[in-house]
């Protein structure tokens, strides 16, 4: 009963702490502007089962997508386990979903087996980040913080394979020892569980319990901890792809303000018309957080900080200062830096800083091709080049500012109505002299 009291006590201290971080990032999504209406639901789902359950992207780098995977779907095996060590430690029962039959045997099998190369996959993952210089997760936006919550995290989940095998391990030698019946099948751990044949029934049980409050309780800690680090995406993958603009990468949204204007301009009288009540825009463009849409935020936190975008950025690799990684983080990072401000005071609060030249300089935004390389190659669809453009937009639209050679060129559009500097009377002046055969 004690035990069950305890548990309780940790779930719901759990479920409070969770429930107060989520509420502080819903505030912040409320700031956040319109992106697009979520439509063709069949279609999202069916994106959602390819990239982020089938971790079809992850699979262009063969050897780590195949890690990568493997621990992921080891994650949605292990977790109907952690269900069931929710409702047993609140019930006091043991191993309650055996009411499954045959195919709680194959749930656990297969976590057991799960465990194993998880435990295999984070220590190959460990590795390279300890010893091999991997370019990618290098560049002037991965600071020392962002390494240290890498190794971190990737120590957790290997402590929870750990407990989880160890857990699994003292549960069959217990039930062999005490000549009981075991509930489920564990190809790994029945072997283990001979290195456990010297101890007694008490020992064996006490080293079962102590496996088993380990990994809830990294359970319980890990899922806090989330929140506040780049594998948030554990939580925010999956939704981050169902959510997926589903136009193609090269088509730029336009911005309704805009589209209202070229509407004037076509049809006087449905302009006007349509444009009854409409507030003027308050900016054209994004300049700081509060600017951006909710996807652009999701984006930021379900971003791995892989670097696979930077690495096939041709900017990047061409050794411009434009880092697609840099963006999403350096949204996130303003987010998290204006964000208490905004929630208290509303979208009026100002800091002195900006996300633009502040985290993102002007030399950055115009280094980009719009060749949408990183978001093709971003294994949760996140779209790096629709917050650039939007950037860019503010820059032109706001500020007038914007390189020498594309200012020509817009001049040449107001005046010439083309982009050439020639006028629409000289335009085929270079063709006057030639002499056309005729057949």
């Amino acid at each position: 009963m004690l035990s069950q009291i305890i548990f309780a006590v940790a779930l719901l201290l759990t479920i409070w702490i969770f429930g107060y971080t989520s509420s502080r990032y819903i505030k912040l999504f409320r700031i956040t502007k319109p992106a697009f209406p979520v439509r063709d639901i069949r279609k999202r789902i069916l994106l959602t089962l390819r990239v982020a359950m089938g971790q079809s992207k992850m699979f262009r780098k063969p050897f780590t997508g195949f890690m990568h995977a493997l621990v992921f779907w080891g994650f949605l095996v292990i977790l109907i386990g952690s269900i069931e060590m929710v409702i047993d430690g609140l019930t006091g029962s043991e191993r309650s979903l055996k009411v499954l039959g045959g195919l709680y045997e194959l749930i656990i099998a297969l976590g057991d087996v799960f465990a194993l190369l998880v435990v295999i996959a984070i220590l190959i993952f460990l590795g390279r980040r300890l010893f091999l210089h991997v370019k990618r997760f290098e560049g002037i936006e991965m600071k020392y913080i962002s390494h240290l919550d890498a190794k971190v995290a990737l120590s957790i989940i290997l402590l929870l394979m750990l407990t989880l095998i160890g857990m699994n391990a003292g549960y069959v030698a217990l039930k062999v020892a005490g000549n009981e019946p075991i509930h489920g099948v564990f190809p790994i751990s029945k072997h283990l569980a001979g290195l456990l044949e010297g101890m007694n029934v008490v020992q064996l049980h006490l080293f079962h319990e102590i496996h088993w409050w380990a990994h809830i309780l990294l359970i319980f800690f890990f899922a806090n901890l989330l929140p506040y680090s780049k594998h948030f995406h554990v939580f925010m993958s999956l939704p981050n792809v169902f959510l997926s603009r589903l136009d193609p990468l090269a088509k730029l949204p336009n911005m309704d303000s805009i589209t209202r204007e070229v509407k004037l301009m076509m049809d006087p009288e449905t302009a006007f018309a349509s444009a009854e009540g409409e507030a003027a825009p308050e900016r054209f463009g994004v300049k700081d957080a509060e600017d951006v849409s909710w996807k652009n935020y999701l984006d930021s936190l379900a971003c791995t900080e892989c670097g696979r975008c930077t690495s096939v950025c041709p900017a990047a690799i061409t050794g411009k200062k434009l880092s697609p990684r840099k963006i999403v983080m350096d949204l996130r990072a303003r987010m998290r830096e204006k964000g208490k401000g905004l929630i208290s005071q509303g979208k009026d609060f100002i800091d002195q800083k900006a996300l633009l030249r502040d985290y993102i300089s002007e030399e950055e935004l115009w280094a980009c091709t719009t060749c949408n390389a990183c978001a093709k190659e971003c294994p949760i669809n996140i779209n790096q080049p629709t917050l650039i453009v939007d950037m860019r937009r503010y820059l032109v639209m706001e500020e007038g500012s914007a390189p020498g050679e594309l200012k020509a060129v817009f001049n040449n559009i107001e005046n010439n109505g083309a982009p050439w500097q020639y006028s629409s009377e000289d335009r085929l002046l270079w063709a006057k002299d030639i002499e056309i055969k005729k057949s």
